[in-house]
């Protein structure tokens, strides 16, 4: 199964972001950045610019490569 950008999990996640900024990185696995996209999209909604937020977290999702682990072969 691919797990690199395009990936149907990156499209998933990128889907869930779009409903709840930062939903799509919690999906993936990265507490730290779903808690950074989810406040900041509540704060900057608040003075309108929260769609900013919000079009980060797809793309952060979407475009996603986890860090390659083990030797390449």
């Amino acid at each position: 199964m691919s797990t690199g950008q395009g990936s149907a999990g990156n499209v998933i996640a990128a889907l869930c972001s779009l409903v709840i900024p930062g939903l799509g990185q919690l999906i993936q696995g990265r507490l730290l950045m779903a808690i950074i996209m989810f406040v900041l999209a509540a704060v900057l909604w608040s003075i309108v610019l929260g769609w900013l937020i919000h079009i980060w977290s797809v793309l952060d999702a979407a475009l996603f490569k986890p860090a390659a682990s083990g030797s390449a072969a």
